[in-house]
């Protein structure tokens, strides 16, 4: 008989597969507040140099179009917003929508410390109202839109992550504004976390002390202290801020880290001493 041909078994060829930022299977979306300086900026950098595609959002875009150069081989989408208006956050997300469809991360980060060294019987309303509208009303509002987008996606769910401060626990002298805000924030978290959960929408909060941006600067050469006396403060990487958010950003929405305080190691914190 003649020799039978050997039976090869030979698999279906492989869909194929999309490489680079554009492949929604592969790829996590993120917005960014803030994302023209400091912490923000540091943030989106850190996730679009690890594969995220990022949203940047701000009030200024020649800084947003400086953050976005940080990382060219990045996908980023730069988009002018003021965090305080709602028609500008909703722009926001609606562009978010149309360039990437998913949303898997906010990291609401924009935020002002207002004027600083007023007492509290001489800051002015238009000055407290300005403190409110940026780091509560303006972190509700992209925490609303994030909310809708991730719970009417498919896949449902995401992360929000706000950016706290120490001063969501331990303020600084003349501070009001801020320091309300904050304590505030930490309610706006914990509210969002309960709300979420029957939408596999993950909220945490990260409490960051004395990062090395623009914004700190003046720690170096001395801020005041609960004993009315003058000290300089020791500041850390702002990129161990970064890698900590991103650590928070990639874990299973199974998994949360509700709240994470960061800060210089010897910086004053605990009763500001």
């Amino acid at each position: 008989m003649p020799d039978r041909p050997a039976c090869v078994r030979t698999a279906p060829p492989a869909p194929p597969v999309r490489c680079g930022p554009m492949n929604a299977m592969q790829t996590k979306i993120a917005v960014v507040t803030g994302a023209g300086s400091g912490i923000g900026r540091a943030v989106a950098a850190e996730l679009l140099r690890t594969g995220w595609s990022v949203a940047l959002a701000g009030r200024r875009p020649d800084a947003l179009a400086d953050t976005a150069a940080l990382v060219p081989e990045g996908d980023s989408l730069a988009v002018r917003t003021d965090v305080s208006r709602p028609d500008d956050v909703a722009a926001l997300f609606a562009a978010v929508r149309e360039r990437f469809g998913r949303l898997d991360l906010l990291f609401n980060n924009a935020g002002t410390f207002g004027p600083g060294g007023v007492p509290v019987e001489e800051l002015s309303y238009d000055a407290w109202r300005h403190v409110v509208d940026t780091n509560l009303n303006g972190a509700f509002l992209c925490a609303q839109a994030a909310y809708r987008h991730m719970k009417e996606q498919d896949p449902q769910g995401g992360r929000i992550i706000n950016n706290g401060s120490i001063s969501a626990h331990t303020p600084r002298p003349q501070s009001v504004a801020y320091t309300a805000t904050k304590h505030a924030l930490t309610g706006l978290t914990k509210s969002l976390s309960l709300d979420g959960r029957p939408y596999r929408i993950a909220v945490g909060q990260i409490d960051i002390g004395n990062a090395a941006t623009d914004m700190t600067e003046r720690m170096r050469s001395g801020v005041l202290q609960a004993n009315g006396e003058l000290a300089a403060e020791p500041v850390m990487d702002v990129a161990d801020v970064a890698r900590t958010v991103r650590h928070m950003a990639e874990l299973p929405l199974e998994a949360n880290v509700q709240f994470a305080t960061v800060l210089a190691t010897a910086m004053p914190y605990a009763g500001r001493g």
